[in-house]
């Protein structure tokens, strides 16, 4: 979904968009007035549009105030205005604001700016060129979001056992082959959870987190290691597979025995004012993991403590 919020006191600009994008359900828009700012700032949405003509503030402070805010500092913001003046236009745009559109607007050219900025915010944001999915920054905003919000939900970090000496032995290209595996089994069993607030990310290399409110966690994780356990097989060969491990020469030319690579998953439950911040979410999540690495063949630890 892409949540768009629309700061105009008379819902106008709303009713617009609302009537453009009537086909494309994975838009939703959402109007607010002035008094509501805050609400904005902090949900942080995927666009935000202007329309200066009704909020009766200055909206070159109202936009400083917008971009100063840490967690929309790259949020795309939109204004609509029926001043002409180019001092107006170009002082707007200096805060850092990607588009000024003067009125009366034609509606296709309103639809088609929307439509493309948000295409290219989700390009930009898929930092993964080998799973297509967020990177570091999508998922601190996200994990903060809901911080914010004191929302029940559940993370889940996901990593690779064995996979560097995967690597060594079957090379990096099909190693990437691993990656995309996983993030493919990830998407899907996530997904299949059904809910629309359901995220995941790409942390680097083989390490990856999703975030759902779902409580049916525990489920999730078995269909994950099942799915994941069956499927790498198909990046090994036949003998590697018969004998369940791969044969590694370490740095002082010794043969070291390194079974099939394997996932571990740690799950952290997040209850409202349970944790300040990220970074603390961050802490119990290598924790579990490490206990979740801790255990032979792919498995996964579950901390749900409430303090």
């Amino acid at each position: 979904m892409k949540d768009i919020y629309i700061v105009d006191n008379t819902r106008t600009t709303l009713n617009i968009l609302k009537d453009l994008f009537s086909k494309e359900k994975e838009y939703e828009f959402t109007s607010f007035n002035i008094n509501e700012i805050d609400v904005v700032l902090r949900n942080i949405p995927d666009m935000i549009i202007i329309d200066e003509d009704t909020i009766g503030v200055d909206v070159i402070e109202l936009c400083k105030i917008l971009r100063q805010d840490e967690d929309n500092s790259i949020t795309p913001i939109i204004v609509i205005s029926s001043n002409w003046e180019k001092e107006h236009r170009v002082e707007v745009l200096k805060q850092y604001i990607e588009y000024y559109l003067v009125k009366p607007i034609e509606k296709e050219y309103l639809y088609f700016t929307v439509k493309n900025i948000t295409r290219l915010l989700q390009v930009n944001r898929r930092v993964s060129p080998l799973t297509g999915l967020p990177g570091n920054v999508q998922i601190q905003t996200e994990m903060k979001r809901r911080l914010i919000n004191r929302e029940h939900f559940t993370i889940l970090y996901f990593d690779l056992d064995n996979f560097k000496a995967y690597n060594d032995i079957y090379g990096f290209s099909n190693g990437d082959e691993i990656i995309k595996l996983t993030a493919r089994t990830i998407v899907e069993n996530i997904h299949i959870a059904g809910s629309k607030e359901n995220f995941i990310g790409h942390i680097g290399g083989d390490d990856f987190i999703a975030i759902s409110n779902t409580d049916d966690y525990e489920e999730i994780c078995k269909k994950i290691i099942k799915q994941f356990d069956e499927d790498v097989l198909k990046y090994y060969t036949k003998e590697d597979v018969e004998k369940g491990f791969i044969e590694v020469a370490n740095r002082r030319g010794i043969i070291e025995q390194f079974p099939i690579t394997t996932i571990s998953i740690g799950v952290v439950v997040v209850e409202p004012g349970r944790f300040k911040n990220t970074l603390e979410i961050g802490e119990i999540g290598a924790q579990v993991k490490h206990q979740a690495k801790s255990i032979s063949g792919s498995s996964y630890v579950i901390n749900k403590r409430k303090k």
